[in-house]
């Protein structure tokens, strides 16, 4: 391959799932309704979670937020892939690429820190429940989301910067659906041992230690729940988490498979079609699991469409 310098780079190669014409059609009709189902849901959400008083708590407030979270990731990743796919053409900007790079990033490690600090919510609630409204106070919430926002954004920035001093080589094929960071960096000519460091760094830093966290919160959740007396309040409180825990195994199990695993599989469909379950999937999943299994949510639901559903 042969070298060239990375402001000559004027576009890369989104190679997708399939380079059969015969399968387009069918992957546009499944990514846009995925799409609408994922913006739709988790838009009701954030509706359903202001439009109802009694969901004014920080459980809700943390679910409302992660909602928008996910519509903007998904926003960040499909639009772009159907686009490419009405028009027959697999190209993105340079600049497109590192647009959409860096904001994948600051969702993901968004969804990543917000389900931490869901999980710390629900261990207050459940191991600390007479301190719960004086520990959990709009203050701390608000500062919680905010301190969310500005690590993710921090390392969003970081990422792109790192990916920006590369020079890249004629071969710009990335064998994903979207500019995935790792698919990036392989298509570059120079030396990527520091983007490599810094990734691994950062994915230690930024998804090991919130999913360390998590796992801390639900041991002494578990362990408050154990000490309950009557089987009655062990349900009751185990059923608070049973959406979260469902959420948090979905996304940490793809992301972790797809993100450790890299290494052996560049240039893989597997690594794409893997991507799906964390980028896309878990986004559209997100409101289904909060709202069936959570009469609060379905109740705000049905008082939003008049009970009509």
């Amino acid at each position: 391959m042969e070298p060239g310098n990375n402001t000559g780079v004027s576009e890369f190669l989104l190679l997708g799932f399939s380079e059969d014409p015969a399968l387009q059609p069918l992957i546009f009709g499944l990514f846009l309704s995925i799409y609408l189902v994922a913006v739709l849901g988790n838009l009701l959400i954030i509706l359903a979670t202001i439009s109802d008083s009694h969901l004014h708590t920080p459980m809700y407030f943390f679910l409302s937020n992660l909602s928008f979270v996910d519509i903007c990731l998904v926003s960040t990743i499909i639009p772009k892939m159907l686009v490419n796919i009405q028009m027959q053409s697999k190209a993105i900007t340079y600049a497109g690429c590192i647009t959409q790079m860096c904001f994948f990033w600051v969702f993901v490690e968004l969804d990543s820190f917000l389900l931490g600090v869901m999980a710390y919510d629900r261990f207050v609630a459940i191991c600390h429940p007479l301190h719960y409204t004086v520990i959990m106070n709009p203050k701390l919430c608000g500062l919680l989301v905010l301190v969310c926002w500005i690590l993710s954004v921090l390392h969003a920035l970081l990422q792109s910067l790192m990916v920006l001093r590369l020079t890249f080589c004629t071969h710009l094929e990335i064998s994903h659906f979207f500019c995935e960071l790792n698919e990036v960096v392989q298509l570059a000519c120079s030396d990527t041992f520091l983007n490599d460091l810094v990734a691994y760094f950062a994915l230690v830093l930024m998804a090991v230690c919130p999913f360390t966290g998590i796992l801390y919160s639900y041991s002494k959740i578990v362990s408050s729940i154990r000490a309950i007396s009557s089987a009655q309040g062990k349900y009751k409180a185990f059923s608070t988490c049973v959406s979260h825990v469902c959420v948090v195994s979905l996304f940490y199990s793809t992301g972790f498979g797809v993100y450790l695993s890299s290494v052996a599989t560049h240039g893989s469909h597997s690594s794409s079609t893997a991507s799906v379950m964390y980028t896309v999937v878990t986004p559209m999943l997100n409101p289904f699991l909060y709202s069936l299994r959570n009469k609060d949510v379905r109740r705000a639901l049905k008082s939003l469409f008049g009970g009509k559903i």
